[in-house]
């Protein structure tokens, strides 16, 4: 079938503004977003500026606006959308865009990096396994399973309006840590979370946890953190 592809374009070394560009490609329902991508670039238009990686959903480099929806391009197909093989093509929101679907994620690792996403202890190193229950592993699991694709990040209407705002993924890995019962930082990381550029900035609109392609249940996970302040608050 032949589908066409309006894409975002801007080169900052020659546009003065960004401009949207159409292409046409044949391609097969089962064929992935990022599949057509690669077609438009190796086939007719080598400038096209994208990222992407493993093309198996684990890397996360490949998240775009598709349809006004932020998905992963190596994630979703062409039969997944039901507008009549038409694709709309944009960067992320929120960041600045670099060149064409390529966005400027420096803010974003960086407030990850804040919330330090590492084990923090004062206690002696064990000398074999760093033992953790089966329940407490089970409950930390869900963010074991975030690829820092941003997604939950740039959807969020929250850090649209607040720049200062961590946003839902830098909670999310804080959240992991937080309640690691390796971890001895609970309390600083506490102290850390407990405000409105924190996680009291979120206003549970579940729009991260709509978005996030390894269904994280992000807005439960950041309630939880909204709840032990307040349990540690009364003590």
């Amino acid at each position: 079938m032949r589908c066409t592809f309006i894409i975002h374009r801007y080169d900052p070394a020659a546009d003065t503004e960004p401009r949207y560009q159409e292409y046409s490609v044949d391609a097969e329902p089962t064929d992935k977003i990022l599949d057509c991508l690669n077609k438009i670039r190796w086939e007719q238009d080598p400038t096209l500026t994208y990222r992407y990686s493993c093309a198996h959903g684990i890397c996360g480099s490949d998240a775009l606006m598709i349809n006004g929806r932020i998905e992963l391009a190596c994630q979703k197909l062409v039969r997944d959308f039901k507008t009549g093989y038409n694709f709309v093509i944009e960067p992320l929101p929120l960041f600045n865009v670099i060149k064409d679907l390529i966005v400027d994620l420096n803010p974003f690792f960086n407030k990850h990096r804040y919330v330090r996403p590492y084990l923090i202890t004062d206690e002696d190193m064990p000398t074999t396994e760093w033992l953790q229950t089966r329940e407490n592993q089970e409950f930390v699991e869900p963010a074991l399973r975030c690829i820092l694709c941003a997604s939950c990040t740039s959807a969020c209407p929250i850090n649209r309006a607040n720049g200062n705002y961590l946003g839902p993924a830098a909670l999310l890995r804080s959240f992991r840590y937080i309640f690691d019962s390796r971890d001895t930082a609970t309390g600083s990381r506490l102290a850390q979370m407990d405000s409105e550029d924190g996680v009291w900035g979120c206003r549970s609109m579940w729009w991260c946890t709509d978005v996030c392609p390894k269904e994280i249940p992000v807005t439960k996970c950041l309630a939880q953190i909204k709840r032990l302040i307040k349990q540690e608050a009364k003590k």
